[in-house]
């Protein structure tokens, strides 16, 4: 692993943040305000192949792995456009795909991946399991040649853009005993309905809770085997967190760039507010947090993309935690700043904060990683 990221990672970053200054935050905010998608960024990134860069290259992708991927979301994020569908179907769905899918889905999902045109949403979120994916209640049965799925989830974001949904059931192995399995559900299957959620922060990507009644599959529509599901499943968790992670980090850019330019016109006392410690070492501690998380995160998608999934679980965990940390630092230090333009329209960093602060809840809450590092890394007994 290198500190210093090659010249084809710079490359791209170069070419994704150019194509979000052509859209900016007051686009993203306008499509959010008024209900929108902001489906014109989402296909011209789809074109230029910036949403594939992880897909193989026999399938119209970039080749390249989670770590491409995450500097996409990355500077899109710096450009005022966090996009959150980013973390869930280029990288949770077309990886678990590739990793896992069969050759029919492979060839069925991935070009579409590749390019944009198919966006699948993830579904595991249940009212009463929370954290705890093992009270999982949604269930999968095999019936004839297929699959029937009863069930519900929530907080399941962008179904109303997808295609599909992956979904996280549980079926029955040889023994009896109930594993996880993922299922591709179509968003027009019989059967599957789905409800908003009102939420108070600012997206145009929405959330929502699913129902599955007896919703029938053809047997295909299993991810993969029937063995594989936990292993599956994984997958496709360690690149969420590492996605998350690059997107907060390209949130705490955003807020600090605002901040250091404020910070350096706004005069009150004679000179800039900005040549004033109180706020210049705010800023500066802030700063040095984000570096280190995005540090992290570089690790966690390096050990990813090199197959180490035990070493990228703990580092993605702890990048996701770091990231989370330093983005509602900077957010908040940016409001500060500005003082009562932080809460202004016009200056564009208070709507940040409900963003950066979800970052701590999902797609895994601070305590769940505090319990996972004190488990596994620390070796101390489990806590839950």
């Amino acid at each position: 692993m290198s500190f210093v990221e090659s010249d084809e990672r710079r490359a791209l970053r170069a070419a994704v943040a150019d194509l979000g200054a052509k859209y900016g935050s007051s686009y993203y905010v306008e499509k959010a305000r008024s209900g929108q998608k902001t489906r014109e960024l989402w296909e011209e990134a789809g074109r230029l192949g910036y949403l594939g860069v992880n897909v193989p290259e026999q399938y119209g992708g970039g080749g390249g792995g989670i770590g491409d991927l995450a500097a996409v979301a990355e500077e899109l994020a710096a450009a005022g456009c966090p996009l959150l569908l980013m973390v869930v179907s280029p990288a949770i769905c077309a990886t678990i795909i590739a990793r896992s899918g069969t050759e029919d889905q492979r060839a069925r999902w991935l070009p579409g991946f590749a390019d944009g045109s198919v966006t699948m949403a993830f579904a595991i979120t249940e009212p009463d399991a929370g954290s705890n994916t093992h009270r999982i209640t949604t269930t999968a049965r095999r019936d004839g040649d297929g699959w029937v799925l009863t069930g519900q989830k929530t907080f399941i974001s962008g179904v109303d853009e997808a295609d599909a949904v992956m979904v996280v059931a549980r079926t029955h192995d040889r023994e009896g005993n109930l594993r996880p399995s993922l299922f591709i559900v179509p968003v027009d299957a019989p059967g599957f309905t789905r409800a908003p959620i009102a939420m108070e922060f600012l997206s145009p990507e929405k959330q929502f809770t699913c129902h599955l009644d007896e919703v029938r599959l053809p047997y295909e529509a299993l991810v993969g085997d029937e063995d594989g599901g936990m292993l599956q499943l994984f997958a496709g968790l360690n690149p969420e967190r590492i996605m998350a992670s690059a997107m907060g980090a390209g949130i705490g850019r955003l807020a600090l760039e605002r901040a250091t330019a404020y910070a350096r016109d706004r005069q009150v006392f004679r000179t800039p507010i900005g040549a004033h410690q109180g706020l210049a070492h705010p800023l500066a501690a802030a700063k040095i947090e984000l570096e280190l998380a995005r540090l992290m995160t570089q690790k966690a998608a390096w050990l990813y993309d090199q197959g180490d999934d035990m070493g990228a679980g703990e580092a993605a965990n702890m990048a996701k935690y770091a990231t989370a940390e330093a983005a509602v630092h900077c957010v908040d230090q940016a409001i500060q700043t500005h003082g009562g333009n932080g809460l202004t329209t016009e200056y564009g960093v208070g709507m940040l904060a409900g963003v950066v602060r979800l970052l701590r809840i999902a797609p895994v809450s601070r305590e769940m990683i505090l319990n996972f590092v004190a488990q596994h890394s620390l070796g101390l007994p489990k806590s839950y």
